[in-house]
């Protein structure tokens, strides 16, 4: 562990900053997936930026709050995550033969309650508790029903409580 505290020091917001700087001064780069304007996640960009690191900032939509951040580091010159590979092109990652690709199968819903869950899902969120409303399923259930389609990288937690299909590539 990497600090500039000494040992026993509490988890103050005000800190946060502080050791953010040093979390993106060891990374190659900062990825923003969202953040409402002003952020925690805004001052780890600007960090890594004077750092000379590079900046990552998954597009959000206009109007949602959380993807504001997001949006103006795009338009202030961070580089537009729209997939993986955007990422680890830039940082000279994405070094894939056809020899090294791995074979993909495709994975479907086993349930009727991950069928049923996937039909009410789209690319835009929507939170779990719309969710549970709109399947007539138990929060219990529809929230476990999503953890598995989450492992099986069919749905994704794009904030909080807030579910969309995993975009196919």
């Amino acid at each position: 562990m990497i600090s500039e505290f000494p040992v026993g020091t509490k988890p103050e917001a005000y800190n946060f900053p502080r050791r953010n700087r040093i979390i993106s001064g060891l990374s190659l780069g900062v990825l923003v997936v969202e953040a409402p304007e002003k952020s925690g996640a805004l001052i780890t960009a600007t960090a890594a930026a004077e750092q000379g690191r590079e900046v990552f900032a998954v597009p959000g939509n206009i109007f949602n709050p959380l993807g504001m951040g997001a949006n103006r580091l795009i338009q202030d010159g961070a580089k537009l995550a729209a997939t993986v590979d955007d990422v680890l092109e830039e940082l000279n990652l994405a070094q894939v033969t056809h020899e090294t690709r791995k074979t993909t199968i495709e994975i479907a819903p086993e349930s009727d309650d991950e069928r049923h869950i996937m039909a009410l899902l789209s690319i835009e969120p929507m939170h779990v508790d719309e969710i549970a409303r709109n399947s007539s399923m138990p929060i219990a259930k529809v929230t476990s029903t999503l953890t598995i389609l989450e492992l099986k990288g069919l749905a994704r937690m794009v904030g909080h409580m807030q579910y969309s299909l995993t975009p196919q590539r």
